[in-house]
């Protein structure tokens, strides 16, 4: 699995192609601190993986790191994704 921090994060939102940025928290987390992904619970990845891009990266983050390691597992398990990029440590740190 494909994972980036936040420092390295940055990097790529200030880049000429920057990611896009998939939220997989729930959506008072969200409404509580949101760096501009869309919201997509973990519950409902599976369901909506037709939003979610195959051709350019995209970052997938939560609070800690590890709903959104689940959440790329699902995906790359059912669909065959292999763009997705877990943001380590999440939004926490």
């Amino acid at each position: 699995m494909q994972q980036i921090n936040l420092q390295q994060l940055q990097e790529l939102l200030n880049s000429h192609q920057p990611p896009q940025l998939i939220d997989v928290r729930e959506p008072f987390e969200h409404e509580a601190y949101n760096i501009g992904g869309t919201l997509i619970p973990l519950a409902d990845i599976i369901k909506s993986a037709a939003v979610i891009p195959t051709d350019k990266p995209v970052v997938i983050y939560c609070r800690k790191g590890i709903r959104s390691q689940i959440a790329i597992q699902r995906l790359e398990a059912k669909f065959g994704y292999n763009n997705l990029i877990n943001l380590q440590g999440g939004v926490e740190k």
